[in-house]
Parts: C-alpha cells; structure tokens; sequence
C-alpha cells in the first residue's frame, strides 16, 4: 500500500527513465549566436559620428583614447560629443563644459574643406579654456609607388 500512497521512493525504477542531470547547452549557444550576431551588426554603428573628410598628412595618426573629441564638419558646424553647435554656442559653452567634465585632452577634427580661419577659431576657444593637451586628427598620408 506505501508505494500506492507515493512514501518511500515513488514509481522510481518501475519502468520509468532515469532522472538526466546534464545541462543542455544547445539553447545556451543559440542565444550565445544571436547575442554575437546583433552585436557585430551594431558595432559599426555605434562608432558612427559626424562624417568628415580628414586631412592627409605624413605625421604619425593621432588616436583618440580618452578625452574630448570636437569635430568641424564641412559646413563649420562643430560638434561636441555628437550635439552640432554654431560656433558663437560653442563659443559660449565651451569653457563651461571643460570645467564639468575635465578631460584629459581634447581632440580636434576638422574636415578638409574646412577655411583654415574657421579651425583656428575653434582651436583658439579650446585653449582659451585652459585645455593644454590638444591633439589635431588627420588620416595617414598613403605613399604610392
């Protein structure tokens, strides 16, 4: 009558399959897949920004690592960390900014079409903030043979 009541071990070795303990992984790689997917689709992306024509030059690439990234695009709109600004707003906004964030440098980049006039202002307001460290970004000059 006990093993009809369900007490001492219930129907366990009466025909029935044995308990599986392992873990299946097939889910775990199918999202594991999926996650990989969306990422290397987004990637890209995300490093987007502001699309301008970078000056060549034979120096040596700057590479921005930490700090501040200003950029002049084609019309002499500058942008500062993505938001576009005309340059009297940056003019105005600018040194404010450097005192909230304290960045460890500031890098410029300026589209080639750009006046010279036009990046040196920008320049000019970046070092009026007291930033020291500015760093110019231009593409590596390719030499053809």
């Amino acid at each position: 009558m006990a093993g009809l009541l369900g007490g001492g071990g219930g129907l366990r070795g009466h025909g029935e399959l044995p308990l599986n303990a392992d873990i299946n992984v097939t889910s775990l790689v199918d999202v594991a897949f999926v996650l990989l997917i969306i990422f290397m689709i987004t990637a890209p992306i995300m490093q987007g920004g502001v699309d301008v024509r970078l000056p060549r030059a034979e120096a040596r690439p700057i590479e921005p690592k930490e700090g501040l990234i200003v950029t002049v695009d084609r019309q002499g709109l500058i942008y500062l960390d993505q938001a576009g600004l005309s340059y009297e707003d940056f003019r105005a906004t600018f040194p404010a900014f450097v005192r909230t964030k304290r960045p460890t440098g500031v890098y410029l980049r300026a589209d080639g079409r750009v006046a010279y006039a036009r990046v040196v202002q920008v320049l000019a307001v970046i070092r009026a903030a007291g930033v020291q460290d500015v760093g110019l970004i231009a593409e590596p000059e390719t030499i053809e043979r």
